[in-house]
């Protein structure tokens, strides 16, 4: 028998465990991030479908929209100072509110664009990652979680934001110079020479800002993992009244993710400064060297003089060449947050899909030929050398005691349990994969925000409203509440009985034309007569199909052809 200190001792060594903060990792060669990289450019290329698209050429056509503003500001401004017929003032001041307008209208479809593009490429990723953390190498659920949710999050911006400015940074600024060469070449060399030191500011504030983003997301995901731990383990802290430190363990790694956060603000502020600073500084150059040429006060000689026209349009167009740089350099901590996640989601790398295999048409024989099921880091398997064959149609019990494996082979024919020796055969034949073929009812259905006819056609979504009331009569699911079917559950299906919640699991499996029928526990800590009542919904539900069930109950075994004892 074990004594108390033997038992405490452990659990005392597991709290102290529990409570020490997480160690900080050790920072990542450059190399390291490569991947993530990589990663990032793969997924930039095919990421947002034709909403990127859009939401490019909405950035170009704005550049061009900012030239025809300006010529007509220009030409507006030089008619009133000519004065020239109220035709000719009209028509220019036409041209200034078009463009307006265009631009404006631009930038909603840019908007607009960018968030649908955001929004694709969150989704498709999303469904990568879900089929990596589901169907691939096992993950703490904390660093799964952060993946699922803050890691594609951190790719917002990149999507909505940086890369629909990025090609228009990269072209805009040259072609609107290019503009205003014709009117003034020596103010666009101006210009030209102005950008080198706003784009080598954009570099040091881009590293900056990579190595703080880096560090936030890890914080973020050292807490995230923390904090699931703490959940679970909560009955332990309880017992062992380690409240005090688990808070203050949480709140260490809270305040280290907050200044994380501080920090790549701080960073940011600063960056944005210092481009404010220099795209500044080179309009005002631009403005000085306009205004001392249209007063011919330019203390050293040039080979320009310009008028009031040429230099209004100069001075419009100023503003504009550095406007696109602008908004990348303020989309530029986007792109640095998305690689400090692609860091960290790059190693989510998707299963390899499994092939397509053609539906059973049938209730098929079902044969287990010296299966065995181990899961990871477990020291015995769960089911060894297991060999099983259950004829077409037939109904097989398996029942034995707790841990025996019933549960575990019925997952494996679900495909959430691993196959590690044997096969399994179909009529004959190997199948990868069955779990299309299933019709499958547990001990704790999935119960859903809606309604109760909603949450039976789970299994069929394509259900007409006549099968699914079928569905429920035929299992016994008889409601006497408000609306019937229509009555609406929340996510615990708060006003189901237990019987009620396994009946509504069997009309979900009656609802699913599969020719295959599991079920676990159909009737488990159900009283006599609710299980007397639900025999008839087995029975009915596993007609014309191949059914296995796992169950302690022999009422329930009664119901099969043949009792597999395990």
């Amino acid at each position: 028998m074990m004594t108390d200190t033997a038992y405490t001792q452990p659990m005392t060594a597991r709290i102290a465990q529990f409570d020490r903060s997480p160690a900080k990792p050790a920072k990542a060669p450059e190399r390291a991030q490569e991947p993530g990289k990589a990663w990032l450019a793969r997924l930039s290329r095919s990421g947002g479908g034709s909403a990127m698209g859009r939401a490019r050429a909405a950035g170009l056509l704005d550049g061009l929209a900012a030239v025809a503003f300006a010529a007509g500001l220009a030409f507006s401004v030089d008619a009133v100072a000519s004065h020239r017929g109220p035709v000719t003032i009209a028509g220019w001041l036409l041209l200034v509110i078009v463009a307006c307008l265009f631009r404006a209208l631009l930038t909603y479809v840019g908007a607009e664009a960018g968030a649908r593009a955001a929004a694709q490429a969150k989704a498709s990723l999303r469904v990568d990652l879900a089929r990596s953390v589901f169907g691939g190498p096992r993950r703490s659920a904390g660093q799964a979680l952060t993946a699922l949710v803050e890691g594609v999050e951190a790719l917002d911006g990149l999507f909505a934001r940086f890369l629909p400015t990025k090609l228009a940074a990269a072209v805009l600024p040259l072609v609107l110079i290019a503009a205003a060469a014709f009117a003034s070449p020596i103010a666009a060399a101006i210009m030209l020479a102005t950008l080198i030191p706003f784009i080598i500011a954009m570099i040091f504030a881009g590293t900056a800002a990579a190595a703080e983003a880096r560090a936030q997301f890890q914080a973020l995901e050292r807490l995230s993992g923390l904090f699931l731990d703490r959940v679970r383990a909560l009955p332990v802290v309880l017992a062992f009244q380690a409240e005090g430190t688990t808070t203050k363990a949480l709140g260490r790694s809270a305040s280290e993710l907050a200044e994380r956060t501080i920090r790549v603000l701080r960073v940011a502020f600063i960056s944005s400064a210092a481009l404010e600073f220099f795209a500044a500084l080179s309009v005002a150059l631009v403005a000085v060297y306009c205004g001392f040429n249209l007063l011919r006060l330019l203390p050293f000689p040039v080979p320009e003089t310009l008028d009031l026209k040429r230099a209004f349009f100069v001075l419009a167009l100023a503003p504009e060449v550095y406007a696109p740089m602008r908004r990348l350099a303020a989309a530029y901590h986007d792109r640095q947050a998305a690689e400090a996640a692609a860091a960290r989601l790059v190693a989510f790398e998707a299963p390899p899909a499994k092939p397509a295999v053609a539906p059973l048409a049938k209730a098929p024989t079902i044969q287990f030929d010296g299966v065995t099921i181990r899961y990871p880091d477990a020291d015995m398997p769960a089911l060894s050398k297991f060999d099983l064959t259950v004829p077409a149609g037939a109904i097989i019990a398996l029942v034995g005691a707790s841990g025996a494996g019933k549960s575990s082979l019925l997952n494996l024919l679900l495909d959430l349990a691993p196959l590690t020796e044997g096969a399994i055969l179909a009529d004959g034949e190997v199948r990868a994969n069955l779990a299309a073929d299933i019709a499958w009812a547990g001990q704790s259905p999935l119960i859903l925000p809606a309604s109760i006819a909603d949450n039976i056609a789970l299994s069929r979504r394509d259900a007409p409203r006549a099968e699914i009331e079928a569905a429920a009569q035929a299992v016994g699911l008889i409601l006497d509440r408000p609306g019937g079917l229509d009555f609406v559950l929340d996510e615990r299906g708060s006003g189901l009985s237990g019987g009620e919640r396994r009946r509504l699991s069997l009309a979900r499996a009656l609802l699913k034309p599969a020719p295959i029928l599991l079920l676990d526990e159909p009737t488990a800590n159900l009283e006599l007569a609710s299980e007397t009542q639900l025999l008839g919904a087995i029975r009915a539900a596993a007609r014309g199909r191949t059914t296995l069930i796992a169950t302690h109950s022999e009422a329930v075994a009664a119901l099969a052809d043949k009792v597999v004892r395990l």
